[in-house]
Order: structure tokens, then C-alpha cells, then sequence
């Protein structure tokens, strides 16, 4: 494989993504249902896309959420929602519109304490963690929103649900997801539930909760540490970015 000629050296100026003007068109940028790259359109559990090219705007999130939300309300799916959040430029504002949506529609949201990046294994592992315990009909059970675009380039956004389960939401979620998130689009947002984030934070629905604690700790039940230590194996650590979708080499 070939190197690239500018391998190693600093990033031209036409590399470099402008962030306010992303995050400007993030808000102020509308997406027309009728152009098919514009619309929802769920990949891997989840929906990603650029707010350059109005793939990935505040109304498809606010379109997005309002979905999930009535998707677990016909699923029966009555218990705290989980929500992480990646590194990428774009998340934290689809973070703030995602929290407001959950409180306009009463869905408690946990959250990471102090802001802290949650890649997609440890929401994962506190939606499994959340559940074990529920194995009886009509236990509250816990599901799950990641703010992340996985592996896609620095100006992109993404949002992934997690069911019960808490893995990838299937095929068929996804598509009820998907056509809902597009009717909304398609009625100006018609419908869709929604507070202030100044509001949102004033309530309870909006818990902070220690995500990773929890799932470092369990590392040593899936992970034979001792080993790893007595092999004397190097382990090199790409973050691709920071806390996205990768901690521990599983990627989702």
C-alpha cells in the first residue's frame, strides 16, 4: 500500500473542518424530505450524516428521538433511557437536542457524570446491566440512545438506538424508526415533544450516573488480566478521535 505524501506532516488548511459554521448549520439548515440523501436513513442501528449537506440537522434529531420515543411506547419499553456521547463536533448539540426531546415526552434520561464520553460497550453494558434483574412481565425495562457517527470523518453526526437487549436495534426497529423519523420530517415536525434544555435540567428527568466505573469493573469477567500480564503482550491504543465506538478494541 502506497503512503500518502503528506503522511506525517500538520494538516493543511483544507483539511480543517470549520466548526462554527458546522455547528451554524447544524441549527440553521433544514433537510427536505424529498431528497433522498437528506432524509432519515438508519445504517447500523443508526442514523449519520454531515449538517453540511443536511444529512444530519437539528430536525432530524428532534424528528429521530420523537420516534424512538413512540417506538418504545408501542413496545411497552417504560424504563430509563441511557444516553451516550461521542467526541465528534456535532455530538453534544445533538446530545442537548436529544435530552430535550426525552423530557418533552417524560422519558427519564441517564447520563454520564460530568460530562464524560461514553463509548458505545459501556452504554451497552449498562443497558444489560440495567435489565438483568427485570426477567418478570411488565418490569420497566431500560434501552438506550448513543450520539456517535461510529467511524465516519470529524464533521460528521450520528445517532444509534439500543433495545433491550443492548445491542444494535434489528432491521425491523430501524425501519419503523426510519419511517416515523420521516413522517415527522415530512409534517414539519408536527407532534414532536419537546422542552427547553433550560427546563429539561430543572427536572428530574435527567440523571447523571457513573457509566464506567461499572463497566472497568467488569472487564476482569470476560478479560483474563493475569494472562494478558504473564504474556507481557504491547498493546498499541488507537482512540480514532477519543471516546467514540471503540474501548478495548470492540468496535459496534
Amino acid at each position: 500500500m502506497a503512503i500518502d505524501k503528506r503522511a506525517g506532516l500538520a494538516a493543511a488548511q483544507m483539511d480543517l473542518v470549520n466548526i462554527p459554521k458546522l455547528m451554524s448549520h447544524y441549527y440553521r439548515l433544514s433537510p427536505d424530505v424529498n431528497i433522498d440523501s437528506q432524509r432519515v436513513s438508519f445504517g447500523t442501528s443508526g442514523h449519520r450524516g454531515c449538517a453540511f449537506a443536511k444529512s444530519f440537522n437539528e430536525k432530524h434529531i428532534l424528528a429521530i428521538v420523537q420516534a424512538v420515543v413512540d417506538y418504545r411506547q408501542q413496545a411497552g419499553i417504560t424504563g430509563p433511557m441511557l444516553v451516550g456521547i461521542d467526541t465528534h463536533a456535532l455530538s453534544q448539540a445533538a446530545f442537548v437536542t436529544t435530552l430535550e426531546v426525552l423530557s418533552g415526552n417524560a422519558v427519564t434520561a441517564r447520563v454520564a457524570a460530568h460530562d464524560e464520553f461514553t463509548p458505545t460497550p459501556v452504554i451497552s453494558h449498562g443497558i444489560v446491566r440495567a435489565n438483568r434483574a427485570k426477567s418478570k412481565p411488565g418490569a420497566a425495562l431500560t434501552d438506550g440512545l448513543i450520539i456517535t457517527p461510529s467511524h465516519n470523518p470529524p464533521q460528521d453526526g450520528g445517532i444509534k438506538y439500543n433495545p433491550p437487549h443492548g445491542g444494535p436495534a434489528e432491521g425491523e426497529i430501524t425501519a419503523w424508526i426510519e419511517a416515523r423519523a420521516n413522517q415527522y420530517l415530512a409534517k414539519q415536525l408536527e407532534g414532536v415533544k419537546r422542552l427547553t434544555y433550560a427546563l429539561a435540567t430543572n427536572t428530574s428527568l435527567i440523571q447523571p450516573v457513573d457509566f464506567m466505573t461499572a463497566y472497568v469493573d467488569s472487564l476482569d469477567d470476560v478479560i483474563d488480566m493475569q494472562a494478558i500480564s504473564r504474556a507481557g503482550v504491547r498493546i498499541g491504543v488507537d482512540p480514532l478521535g477519543g471516546g467514540r465506538d471503540s474501548l478495548l478494541g470492540q468496535n459496534c
